[in-house]
Parts: C-alpha cells; structure tokens; sequence
C-alpha cells in the first residue's frame, strides 16, 4: 500500500503541473522536441514554392522533371527522465530540497511529454541505478513515476553519474530525449556524458542550493559531507574560509559549463531560492529560435 502522504503528494504536484502544462509548456514542448526526427515518405511532382534543397535527383533525372522528396513528423518520441537521488538531494536552505524540485520539475515535462503523445521511462540512480522503469504512455504511467520519484529511498548515499549513462546507453536503443537531473557533485563522468550526448538529445537540468555557492558569516559551524559522512567544523566568520568556498564552487560551475559548452549540451540551472518555471520557459524559447 502507498502511504496517504505519498497519494497527497502526487495529487498535489499533478494538480500544480497540470496548469503549467496546459497553459505553457504543452506547445513550448512540442515546438522544441516534435519534428527533430523526420521520416521519408514518399515522392511527388515538385510544386512551385517547394524547398529545392528537397528535391530527389535521382527521381528526377528518371522522369525528365522535378521531384521532391516528402517527409512525415516522427509519430511519438521517448523521453528519459534520468534523477539523482544521493544524499546531496537531501540539501536544501528554503522551501523545498533540491530533490523535491527536481521531482516537480521531472513531473512538468513527463506531463508535456504524454500530452504530445511521448513515451516516458525513468532512471534514478546513486552511484548506482536504483531503480529503472521503462517508457510508456498516458497519465497512469506518469503518475506512477512520480510516485516512484516520491516514495524512493535511496540505497547508497553517494554519486555516481558515469554508471548511470552507461545503463543508459545499454537500455536504449532508439534515440531519445534524456532530461539528466543532478547536481552533478560528481567525478570522472565526462566520457559517459559525450557517449551518451552522440546517441541522443541530451539536456543537463542543475539542481543548485544558494547555500552550496555562498557560506554565510554565523560563526562556527560543523558541516557533513552528505555522501561521504566526513564531518568538518568550520569557522564561518573567517573571511579566507568563505572566500575559498566560494571559489571552489564557482571553479566547479565554470569547468560544467565549459564541458557542456564543448560538447553542445543544452544546459537549465535551477536554483532551490527562485522560481524554476522562468528558467525552463527561457531554455524551451532558446532551443525552439535555434531549431527554426
């Protein structure tokens, strides 16, 4: 039996994304993602107006006129939605913990994907994959995985994104839509990251704590490493303490975005202070000005 908490949970956040969806990202959705794949279809007499670049040569020298080679809209896509569940999740200085965002957020796009007629599966993992369900349609499927997003408890506290791609790579066969949601506090997954972007759309989704770029001046302080259990005690109120926080924050962002930069990887960063509707709307309006 699923605990009422867990059922309230899933209504809660079905009921805050189904606005969402039906209002903005349903057509946002379908403008970025639908039509990237295209299948041949058949054959015609080329029209005035046609696009010459489509225009079948070898047809044409046959029948002594112009062809143009027409192409259907891909029917349906597959959406991964792949989530980090490590200690690091459990994180959060306002409202909410990253882990939660990201379950609302996976759940935006599940529901624009299902309302464009998409597959959606489903990977969290650790420094492991934890649990794995495979893609289907319609809300009962979505339902479901949110619920598993909500009712998950993590086996291992630790990250390990590297062995999450590489199932990936393994259970996939088609090309699909991969949402990577992390925070990516983890090593050595660069290889597994540009293997994975090659055989699809790949799309890092930060989930980022004010508190992890910025320690506040309150004194001394004992911090635990979520994923390690190392514990330090640190005297916030030293200036040089805070500075080499900082640094050593934005040095991890910069080298992220630089690798994801070098390998063309569309990126949305997610703040747990701020809203995280603007930032998604911003990256679907991006994407669809490049593709069209």
């Amino acid at each position: 039996m699923i605990p009422k908490e867990i059922l309230k949970k899933v209504k809660r956040i079905e009921i805050t994304t189904r606005g969402l969806v039906n209002d903005v990202f349903s057509g946002e959705y379908h403008s970025v993602f639908k039509g990237r794949g295209m299948d041949f279809s058949e054959v015609r007499e080329y029209s005035i107006g046609d696009d010459i670049r489509n225009i079948d040569w070898n047809v044409t020298a046959r029948m002594g006129h112009p062809y143009v080679k027409l192409f259907q809209e891909e029917r349906e896509l597959t959406v991964m939605l792949m989530v980090d569940v490590s200690s690091s999740e459990n994180f959060g200085s306002h409202e909410q913990m990253k882990g939660e965002i990201a379950t609302e957020i996976c759940a935006l796009l599940a529901f624009s994907a299902i309302k464009n007629n998409d597959k959606v599966g489903l990977i969290i993992f650790s420094d492991r994959v934890e649990k794995f369900v495979p893609p289907k349609k319609g809300k009962t499927h979505v339902l479901r995985v949110i619920r598993e997003l909500l009712y998950h408890k993590p086996v291992s506290p630790r990250t390990d994104i590297a062995a999450a791609l590489d199932f990936l790579n393994r259970i996939t066969r088609r090309r699909s839509v991969v949402f990577l949601v992390s925070d990516f506090l983890s090593k050595d997954y660069e290889k597994a990251l540009r293997v994975a972007n090659k055989r699809h759309d790949l799309v890092a989704l930060t989930v980022t704590d004010p508190r992890e770029l910025e320690m506040p001046s309150i004194g001394y302080i004992e911090l635990e490493d979520a994923e390690t259990g190392e514990v330090f005690l640190l005297n916030t109120k030293d200036r040089s303490i805070r500075d080499s926080f900082s640094l050593e924050a934005d040095t991890q962002r910069m080298e992220r975005e630089k690798m994801f930069r070098s390998m063309n990887i569309d990126s949305i960063d997610i703040y747990t202070h701020q809203p995280y509707v603007e930032p998604l709307i911003r990256f679907f309006r991006l994407r669809a000005k490049r593709f069209h």
